[in-house]
């Protein structure tokens, strides 16, 4: 038993089901810009882009289904190992995933924030609104919570971060 007075099991559960609460919003989010972006070819003003605004949308709308498929595996894997014993390796999966997931999300909004900026003003508003959704996802999501990992727990604990 570790920091919080619960066994292997318990605690192994316990992670597992705040790593899938966690990626309930996420997923949301990305089935949402995900299933825009599988809409905008058919729209009129589509045929109007140039090659580098398609190469654009296509980074996009890659990088949105490869976040969804990541955001997802841990729910379809914890079906496929159900009762295996597999639970810890589970929870350790399950982070990578959303590490991963995160960054293609990433990817698509600044791809589709780039391309929808350059469709409406054509300049370099676009890259530098793009370079600011980047900058501001790779902090908050990723820069911030590198630095607190070299942090103290501040509970005392610190057995509760899968790997």
């Amino acid at each position: 038993m570790k920091g919080r007075n619960e066994t292997e099991s318990a605690r192994a559960d316990r992670n597992f089901v705040e790593l899938l609460q966690g990626s309930r919003v996420a997923v949301t989010g990305v089935q949402v810009l995900f299933a825009f972006l599988l809409t905008v070819p058919f729209s009129p003003g589509f045929e109007r882009l140039g090659e580098g605004d398609r190469r654009l949308f296509y980074v996009a709308l890659v990088s949105a289904a490869l976040a969804s498929i990541c955001y997802i595996a841990p729910a379809t894997q914890h079906r496929v190992l159900f009762r295996q014993g597999l639970k810890e390796t589970l929870v350790r999966r399950s982070n990578r995933y959303g590490i991963a997931a995160a960054l293609a999300l990433s990817v698509s909004m600044t791809a589709a924030t780039m391309l929808v900026v350059d469709f409406l003003f054509h300049s370099a508003i676009a890259m530098v609104t793009a370079a600011i959704v980047a900058l501001v996802a790779a902090w908050a999501w990723f820069g911030q919570p590198a630095l607190d990992r070299n942090r103290p727990p501040e509970d005392g604990g610190g057995t509760d971060s899968p790997s």
